[in-house]
Order: C-alpha cells, then sequence, then structure tokens
C-alpha cells in the first residue's frame, strides 16, 4: 500500500478535482455573466463573486436584492430558485420548464449554457 503513495497517484486524483471544480465554477459564472449582460442587470461582474452571485440571479429575474435570503434557507431556497430560473428563461424567451430542471445536477450546466448563448 505504501508504493501507491509515491506513486504520484493521490496528486493526480487531488489536481483532476481541483480543476474539475474550478472549471465547473468558471463555466457557471461566465454563464451568470452573460444572461445577466443579456437581461440588462446592473453590475454583472457580481457573478464571479461567490454566494453573491446568487444575487445576480435575483436581479436577473427581476426580484429585489432581498431575494437573496430566501435563497439561504432550506427548503424555501429550492421553491425561489426553481420559480426564479423559469422567469429567466422566460426573460430570455426559453421554455420556462427549464426552470424546474435546473435543480437537476449536471443538467443545470447544460441548461446554463442554453440559457447564456442562446439569441435574445
Amino acid at each position: 500500500m505504501d508504493w501507491w503513495w509515491f506513486s504520484g497517484w493521490p496528486l493526480i486524483w487531488i489536481v483532476g478535482l481541483y480543476l474539475g471544480v474550478a472549471g465547473v465554477y468558471f463555466w457557471t459564472a461566465l454563464c451568470l455573466y452573460l444572461i445577466a449582460k443579456k437581461t440588462d442587470t446592473q453590475e454583472a461582474w457580481i457573478a464571479w463573486i461567490p454566494i453573491l452571485n446568487l444575487l445576480v440571479i435575483c436581479w436577473a429575474a427581476g426580484r429585489p436584492s432581498w431575494w437573496f435570503f430566501l435563497l439561504l434557507i432550506p427548503l424555501v431556497n429550492i421553491v425561489v430558485y426553481i420559480e426564479m430560473w423559469m422567469t429567466i428563461a422566460e426573460v430570455r424567451n426559453q421554455e420556462t420548464w427549464i426552470g424546474l430542471l435546473m435543480i437537476i445536477p449536471g443538467v443545470n450546466l447544460v441548461l446554463l449554457g442554453i440559457l447564456a448563448f442562446a439569441p435574445k
């Protein structure tokens, strides 16, 4: 078992995991930024700041900033998140059921790309 630790595999796993997480974060922030730009949201650059990027979702959906706190309450956040993404999809001239699918991990990354790169 000692050879495994010195073979370099743990380092490969750690670096791969880090790059994967960083890649997902970059993709999500980029898509939120583009969605904010296309919905004429002020201060779209906040999409690059962790946690505060939830404010960008609120603003892109046309909701007040205090809805940010609703996204921090367990179970309530699921309903609010779906509602906001349904509104964002409607604003971006997409099907509103996309908001419901945004709660499915993996699928939401594809749908973010659709909402961000679809023509207005």
